[in-house]
């Protein structure tokens, strides 16, 4: 179904969940967003919620929308059997972080809070810089890479990694590990992708219990360790599962959101020249375009709760135990909040209201590490090369259909390296 065929046809005609709109979902958002900013749709008994204010309200209303959304994810039809047998060669699953409630959710969060304190972070940024140079000076006197290989998808993954306390030498491993996380969340993947990702998944949890049983005895200065040791409020220590489960999510939460952006960042140069040219005239202003990109290409695109009880949102009525799906992508580009929501602004006033982040107590344990990273992923970008431009037609650049997460797949481009 093409776009034209998307936002001509009564909204029953499709779900806001088919890969055509996950694909592309920005004009089909803001037809939610005028039509009907909550909708219950006839097809999923899924309610979607399109608007800034009402997403905003029901993140941070932890009590009537659970995070628990994982059971109803995982009961959802019949499993392959396959699958069930591949599953036993790991560990469970563990309802930790992101698919939480009080007072665990608190509990889990406590354990890494420490590593993503500001204070923390901002020890990180000359290293972070040093890596950005690094990768930069691979490609430069090509005058061409594929951004989102090249340096996107690094610059996060080395620095979790690094944090985690896992050698970087095993680099491909944790990309493939965190694409397998990412192609369960799609809902998009075939059984036979399914299996493959389960597969992958069953080999990161067999790894990173064998790095949590090595930090018991030898403890360093890494999240592994952190988590090992970790007591919080004199609690009983973490056990595998949990850990894993933790750990998982620092790995892909870590990786993909930001890698997407920093791609995002880098088209919307190209695609936009007299605002690349603004922060290249005042580079003081990168801070603000960070919180920019992140509005306009929100990479946790969507988020899911569940209703503990019979509610409504707006004049929506919602039942109990029914999902809810909120459209983090759509609020950030709200035109009650912001003016020409499509259009990149660097001096936007008020880019850092966006919700890429989340918003209430499940708000990104990583937000102040993702943006220290793409500041200085950007300030070095802008300082090295010049004159960006595609390497391939605007036509092939692709967004793989996930219900959740959202990024382009490969971004060639060509550049100038900027003179010294």
């Amino acid at each position: 179904m093409s776009e034209r065929d998307l936002l001509s046809q009564a909204l029953e005609a499709t779900t806001p969940i088919s890969p055509e709109v996950l694909a592309c979902p920005h004009a089909y958002n803001a037809r939610l967003r005028r039509e009907a900013p909550v909708y219950r749709c006839p097809h999923t008994g899924i309610t979607f919620v399109s608007d800034y204010q009402n997403v905003r309200e029901v993140a941070r209303n932890h009590r009537v929308f659970s995070n628990k959304f994982s059971q109803a994810m995982r009961s959802e039809g019949d499993v392959d059997p396959r699958i069930l047998e591949a599953q036993q060669e790991g560990y469970p699953p563990v309802d930790t972080m992101l698919t939480q409630d009080p007072p665990l959710h608190r509990r889990y969060r406590g354990m890494v809070n420490q590593a993503f304190t500001a204070r923390r972070v901002a020890t990180l940024e000359p290293h972070i810089e040093t890596l950005c140079h690094e990768l930069i000076d691979g490609f430069v006197e090509a005058g061409r890479c594929e951004f989102v290989e090249d340096f996107a998808k690094r610059v996060p993954m080395t620095v979790i990694a690094d944090q985690l306390g896992v050698p970087l030498s095993d680099y491909d491993l944790f990309k493939r590990w965190s694409d397998a996380f990412v192609a369960q969340l799609s809902r998009q993947a075939t059984p036979d992708e399914e299996l493959e990702a389960v597969k992958l998944i069953v080999q990161f949890q067999q790894y990173f219990a064998a790095k949590l049983e090595e930090r018991r005895s030898d403890p360093r200065d890494d999240i592994i360790s952190d988590i090992v040791h970790a007591r919080f409020e004199d609690q009983r220590p973490l056990d595998i599962p949990e850990m894993l489960s933790i750990l998982q999510q620092l790995l892909v939460a870590g990786n993909e959101t930001t890698t997407h952006s920093l791609a995002e960042g880098v088209l919307q140069w190209i695609e936009n020249p007299d605002q690349h040219s603004l922060l290249k005239a005042d580079p003081s202003r990168v801070e603000n375009f960070t919180e920019e990109i992140l509005r306009l290409a929100s990479p946790t695109a969507n988020m899911w709760r569940v209703a503990t009880e019979d509610t409504h949102i707006g004049d929506v009525q919602v039942p109990a135990g029914s999902m809810v799906q909120l459209r983090y992508s759509s609020a950030n580009r709200d035109e009650a909040v912001y003016p020409s929501p499509d259009r990149l602004d660097v001096t936007r006033d008020n880019a850092r209201s966006h919700l890429a982040f989340g918003h209430g107590i499940h708000m990104c344990i990583g937000a102040s590490l993702a943006r220290k990273e793409m500041s200085v992923a950007f300030r070095a970008l802008l300082e090295r090369l010049d004159d960006f431009a595609l390497d391939c037609g605007a036509e092939e650049l692709y967004y793989a259909p996930n219900v959740l997460l959202r990024g382009l797949s490969k971004l060639p481009i060509r550049f100038r390296r900027r003179a010294a």
